[in-house]
């Protein structure tokens, strides 16, 4: 009797044991496949708060607007100006009018340093050339005050996350925003030359 009792109460704990490991898998690999992400801003912010407070950096977000400006994380970026999101974050004027809603995270040291730009695209048909488009205008450009090492671009559903600077801070930021999201995908990883 003794036995029997002894197997079923380990029965029991292996069986609780492999539910709670399923659970606590779930937790580790990011957020859901299907999981609705409300716009660019929820998106920087969870990436930024899965950083430890070591792994953080001076940073700033927003579009320097006084209802928009956030010190020390990411803020939303006005959509309007055109030229702005393109001298800023690099989204060519072109496909601007492709994208509804924009965040953003920048170093307080130079931009050089690490600009991150998340944008929604309004229809996932044109996220491919909303991601093409970004890659061909970053490298592209004529840089003051130094140059970024590295830029990637990562699509997450209908949205796509830009950053350049220096090539440590890239790095993390990639292994955060991939491990934030399941559906991450890195699209362009390339130095900056």
């Amino acid at each position: 009797m003794k036995r029997f009792l002894a197997w079923i109460l380990t029965a029991a704990m292996v069986f609780s044991l492999t539910a709670c490991g399923g659970k606590e898998s779930d937790k580790e690999s990011g957020q859901e496949a299907g999981a609705e992400i409300a716009d660019a801003l929820t998106l920087l912010n969870t990436i930024w708060d899965s950083y430890g407070e070591d792994d953080k950096f001076p940073a700033m977000g927003g579009d320097f607007s006084e209802e928009n400006m956030v010190n020390g994380a990411p803020g939303n970026y006005g959509i309007e100006d055109a030229a702005m999101l393109d001298n800023t974050l690099g989204l060519p004027a072109a496909s601007a009018a492709m994208v509804d809603g924009a965040a953003s995270l920048i170093h307080m040291m130079n931009a050089n340093t690490f600009t991150c730009g998340a944008f929604h695209v309004s229809s996932s048909d044109n996220v491919s050339a909303v991601a093409d488009s970004l890659r061909e205008n970053i490298l592209q450009r004529q840089w003051m005050c130094g140059f970024p090492d590295k830029l990637i671009v990562i699509t997450v559903g209908d949205y796509v996350i830009s950053a350049f600077g220096n090539e440590e801070i890239i790095d993390t930021f990639k292994s955060k925003a991939i491990s934030a999201y399941d559906s991450a995908e890195l699209v362009y990883e390339e130095p900056v030359i």
